[in-house]
């Protein structure tokens, strides 16, 4: 099985300089700070849609293979998209926080 590109515990969110628009066609990405616009098909709009809230990469596949439909490549092409939005610098990633134990 091919391992995540991106650290287990890595959470990602879009960057708050990104603005997304919307269509039925699937959507386009506006980042304010480079000036540069993307266009996007509906998987990756609804991606954007997820990661405007941090997630994980295995919570964002299972969500995206329930909304559009498992197959072989789904991990991979989601790692993919993200490696790219990573590139662009349009994804924030933190660590996740897991909770302290008690003694």
């Amino acid at each position: 099985m091919r391992q995540s590109r991106f650290a287990k515990r890595a959470m990602f969110s879009i960057s708050k300089s990104v603005r997304l628009t919307k269509s039925a066609d699937g959507g386009i990405l506006l980042d304010l700070e480079q000036g540069a616009i993307f266009s996007l098909n509906p998987v990756a709009t609804r991606i954007v849609e997820l990661l405007e809230r941090e997630q994980s990469v295995s919570s964002l596949t299972r969500q995206i293979g329930d909304e559009f439909g498992f197959s072989k490549e789904l991990a991979r092409d989601v790692n993919d998209f993200l490696s790219t939005l990573r590139q662009q610098r349009l994804l924030e990633e933190s660590e996740l926080k897991l909770p302290s134990a008690r003694r």
